[in-house]
């Protein structure tokens, strides 16, 4: 995602970024808004984009200021052409703060629109001639924000309303788990009612799309959630690699490419002479370096800095969280007493210790 997308601004600590396709959105609104009106409809049709998307922000903001009361940070939001997403650290497990963090987001929404409607009812409207109705600018915003809550509000992930949803089932059954299950397949039939609407009622192939991402989305929150329950009560020590090879931080890209062709291995973690991380030497890295710079050229010079480190008695569940917002494919197992690098931590490994964990768990079942 960042890969794609700017900084802006930092607000309170979390930084917003732009995806470089909603400056695309931008344009191709404009160009066909100048087809029709010329450059003034190609403005204003440009400054309702803008400020719809700046109520986007706001939304987003909602949830990373209630998250932020219990605890829970924003790295980042990226605004998107179809929305705005705020990267939490993790989403809260008890229902009752995820019902917060949730509605946060479309209460921002309905005061917007409040403040708009208020607004206009004492001020003389401005008015932004940007469709063929005539409706004003102002109007037109507040709308939007209604619209936005009402679609948000669909019970269904990755929208508010699924959340919602969630926690109200979490916080009747006590089960976190089977509520995201229930969840999840409630908002996949109303993904499979839209997408049936569009193609046959709306002909609209841009509704059908976003059926078919929420029904995608459902699925991917529930197995995200099993998951997470599967590594319930795991360490990092125990699921993290300790037969590994490492590079020195004076070593050259021949002895990376030695240690690749002798083995499986991909990413090698670099440590200084007295065996602390410095950086990891990944695979696409060393080839390109390579073919750029020759194998007496400094693995120092190619290695990718990793700015977070674990600790072998650290929850899974947390470190797995940390592995997916990080760009590093392995992160490295620190020892907590400063004996340097104790293990690294794949996605690849923490698969295959739930795999392990759960043909035990089967096992003990069919003999219980």
């Amino acid at each position: 995602m960042k890969r794609w997308s700017f900084s802006i601004a930092t607000v309170a600590g979390t930084e917003v970024r732009i995806h470089a396709t909603f400056l695309l959105l931008l344009a191709f609104i404009g160009w066909q808004a100048s087809q029709v009106g010329g450059l003034e409809a190609a403005r204003n049709a440009v400054l309702f984009i803008v400020a719809m998307f700046a109520c986007v922000l706001l939304h987003e903001f909602g949830h990373v200021f209630a998250a932020r009361r219990y605890g829970i940070l924003t790295p980042d939001i990226t605004l998107l052409p179809i929305g705005g997403l705020a990267r939490l650290e993790r989403m809260p497990k008890e229902p009752v703060q995820e019902l917060v963090v949730a509605l946060a987001g479309p209460a921002v929404n309905v005061v917007i629109a409040g403040l708009i409607i208020g607004s206009i009812q004492v001020m003389p409207p401005v008015s932004f001639d940007i469709d063929p109705h005539g409706r004003s600018f102002f109007v037109q915003l507040a709308q939007w924000n209604i619209i936005m809550v009402l679609f948000n509000m669909i019970p269904a992930f990755p929208m508010d309303g699924g959340r919602v949803l969630r926690a109200v089932l979490a916080m009747l059954t006590g089960n976190y788990a089977k509520s995201t299950q229930w969840a999840a397949t409630i908002g996949q039939g109303f993904a499979v009612i839209g997408a049936v609407a569009a193609m046959f009622f709306f002909k609209n192939p841009f509704l059908i799309i976003i059926a078919i991402f929420i029904f995608l989305s459902a699925g991917q929150e529930a197995a995200y959630v099993n998951e997470q329950e599967s590594m319930d009560g795991m360490k990092v020590r125990d699921a993290m690699m300790t037969n590994f090879q490492t590079l020195g931080d004076h070593s050259r890209l021949q002895d990376a490419v030695t240690l690749l062709l002798a083995g499986s291995q991909h990413d090698f973690p670099v440590v200084d002479r007295g065996g602390g991380f410095v950086g990891l030497l990944r695979r696409k890295n060393l080839i390109s370096a390579l073919s750029e710079h020759g194998p007496q050229h400094p693995v120092a010079e190619v290695m990718e800095s990793c700015d977070i480190l674990l600790e072998p008695q650290q929850a899974l569940t947390e470190a797995m969280d940390k592995l997916r917002q990080s760009e590093c494919p392995a992160l490295p197992v620190m020892d907590p007493l400063g004996g340097g690098l104790r293990g690294l931590l794949t996605a690849e490994n923490i698969g295959e210790m739930i795999m392990v964990r759960s043909a035990m768990m089967n096992r003990d079942d069919r003999l219980g």
